[in-house]
């Protein structure tokens, strides 16, 4: 089983996750420990809430360059809805910019949508030979979110509310969801053992 890190900087879904990615197949540990996060074979950022609270447990426990390195050395990374839209090179919330990770171009911004947030089931569109949306086509995911990158390079995957954003993105070894796949039931759970598939 491949060995999965979900890493624990304060903020996230991360025994939702857990349960997850252990049922879907991987040896799953939740831990703040950098070195096992260096050492595992995949690592899950998480992340639920403010883009720059999220930075700031990041930065805190000293996380930043492990997911940096990471992404370097082609190891796999996935970021999941705060924990992808810090990924990028900066959100801005409250008219608040804050510096992100910088491993994916391209900024967090508030959706332009009548109804905020974007909570609930909604379909994506996925890239054109993506791995993690392999033999997956029309399911829904479970987003909640106000804020979303609309641009970024990589297989991008799309979703629309208000106005298209980045749903997935896929570049080499690092992917992410804006939406929760632990919280999306079957799709969620084929969605998670295709990222498993390419650890």
């Amino acid at each position: 089983m491949p060995r999965v890190v979900v890493l624990d900087y304060g903020s996230g879904n991360l025994r939702s996750a857990e349960r997850a990615l252990a049922r879907a197949g991987a040896d799953v540990a939740v831990t703040a420990d950098l070195a096992a996060a260096a050492a595992a074979d995949g690592l899950v950022v998480p992340g639920v809430g403010a883009y720059a609270a999220c930075m700031a447990g990041i930065d805190g426990l000293g996380a930043g360059p492990v997911v940096r390195d990471r992404v370097a050395a082609g190891r796999p990374v996935l970021g999941i809805c705060v924990g992808m839209q810090v990924l990028f090179d900066a959100g801005a919330e409250h008219g608040v910019r804050t510096a992100g990770l910088g491993v994916l171009p391209g900024e967090v911004r508030r959706l332009a949508a009548p109804i905020l947030p974007h909570m609930g089931w909604n379909t994506v569109t996925a890239a054109a030979g993506s791995a993690l949306f392999d033999g997956l086509g029309g399911e829904r995911f479970y987003f909640v979110h106000s804020y979303a990158a609309t641009a970024t390079d990589g297989l991008v995957t799309t979703a629309e509310h208000g106005v298209p954003f980045v749903a997935a993105v896929e570049r080499g070894s690092l992917m992410a969801t804006q939406f929760h796949p632990e919280k999306s039931g079957d799709a969620g759970a084929a969605l998670l053992r295709n990222w498993l598939g390419t650890l």
